[in-house]
């Protein structure tokens, strides 16, 4: 264990540098041109084989082992965010409104040491492990993309792990989640249709608006009163448009929202009423509704023996002390689910907060930054993963 831990503290400076570079050239999903072909010219400075632009802009990279046996996947996401960096760091973007605000340069980086290391043992590794960089996690979803592009077969992947930059965690500390870590999405929109009239005159048309509110009041029911109150379900209507002038009934209101769901049994039971709410409560007053959803993430849903598998990793490497089991599930979203969906695996949370170093925002913020002592943490961790599961 310490030479592991030795190896991935001597890459360090070799790391930050890496990590940096991703970090001041950040680019969002499906552009990550730049990216990708940092990725390949690192791999091939390591001699390992790849495949590049799958799902557009990934890439897949491979190092077999020198005995037959199991293939494990790792996988890092690779896209930035919109968002203009407030940090007055050495490092901050260069691309003005772009900006590695969720942690994916260090996702890649950690990859990348993992990599490092490994293809330095593969004589002694028995199996395979797959190297995927995924692009679009943020936006159109990579994983479900080069999941169909056949990443996961030949050789087929046993088991695949990942993990998460952890600001609310601290540098030096590792969250793990058994069962259900993160939620499925679907994004809602709902349309009413009425008939317009003279505002002076409501009982001549059919009012769009009055309909929308009852239909809203409607869909909040559906979490108080068909999901179990143990289970999670998070109904939000964020978008609501409709009317032309104020003495006008409006004949038609647009509504967009969002459901969140932990298990794909009540995602079901949300979206079956969902649809019998938005369809028959505008008929009883006389007006029309019509429901089209689009599909998201599907839920994150943990192996057991593949987190046990990580629990003991750390607890070798860090000590026992430094795993924190998370208790609740978040709402949040991430497509590395989909890589779980017939795959035994793991995804776990990686702590990077410093505050002494004021190290202390959350993702998606315009000052989210890591304490960059975390880079060999995540890399000893996914190298031991790897040895332990070939094993």
């Amino acid at each position: 264990m310490n030479n592991i831990i030795k190896k991935s503290q001597d890459i360090k400076d070799w790391l930050i540098s890496v990590r940096r570079d991703f970090h001041m050239y950040p680019e969002l999903g499906i552009e990550e041109y730049r990216t990708m072909n940092k990725i390949c010219n690192i791999l091939e400075e390591l001699n390992i084989e790849y495949k590049n632009e799958v799902a557009d802009t990934g890439v897949v990279g491979i190092i077999r082992g020198n005995h037959k046996g199991k293939t494990i996947a790792l996988r890092a996401d690779m896209d930035a965010l919109p968002i203009f960096e407030r940090n007055n760091v050495e490092y901050k973007s260069k691309i003005d409104g772009k900006m590695h605000a969720c942690g994916h340069d260090a996702h890649m980086t950690i990859l990348l040491g993992v990599a490092k290391i490994l293809v330095e043992m593969k004589e002694e590794i028995k199996g395979n492990i797959k190297l995927i960089f995924q692009p679009a996690e943020e936006t159109i979803g990579g994983a479900e993309r080069m999941i169909k592009e056949g990443i996961m077969e030949n050789p087929k992947v046993d088991a695949v792990f990942g993990l998460h930059m952890a600001p609310e965690i601290p540098v030096g500390k590792i969250g793990i989640k058994y069962g259900k870590m993160n939620a499925s999405s679907d994004t809602l929109n709902i349309q009413i249709f009425g008939e317009s009239t003279h505002g002076a005159y409501p009982h001549s048309g059919v009012d769009s608006i009055v309909i929308a509110s009852q239909v809203i009041n409607a869909l909040q029911t559906i979490v108080s009163r068909k999901v179990s109150p143990i289970d999670s379900a998070v109904i939000s209507i964020g978008q609501i448009n409709g009317g032309t002038a104020h003495n006008i009934i409006s004949n038609s209101v647009n509504m967009k929202g969002t459901l969140r769901t932990l298990s794909p049994k009540t995602r079901d039971v949300a979206l079956t009423n969902i649809k019998d709410i938005v369809e028959n409560i505008p008929k009883t007053m006389g007006g029309k509704g019509k429901f089209i959803r689009e599909e998201g993430y599907m839920s994150l849903i943990n192996s057991d023996n593949m987190v046990n598998l990580v629990r003991e990793s750390v607890n070798q490497l860090l000590g026992e002390k430094n795993v924190i089991t998370i208790d609740s599930p978040s709402l949040g979203v991430e497509d590395f689910s989909y890589f779980l969906k017939d795959t035994d695996g793991a995804f776990f949370r990686l702590g990077c907060r410093n505050e002494k170093k004021d190290i202390i925002y959350d993702g998606h913020s315009d000052r989210f930054n890591i304490d960059e002592n975390s880079l060999p943490i995540g890399v000893a961790i996914q190298v031991l993963n790897v040895i332990k599961f070939l094993k």
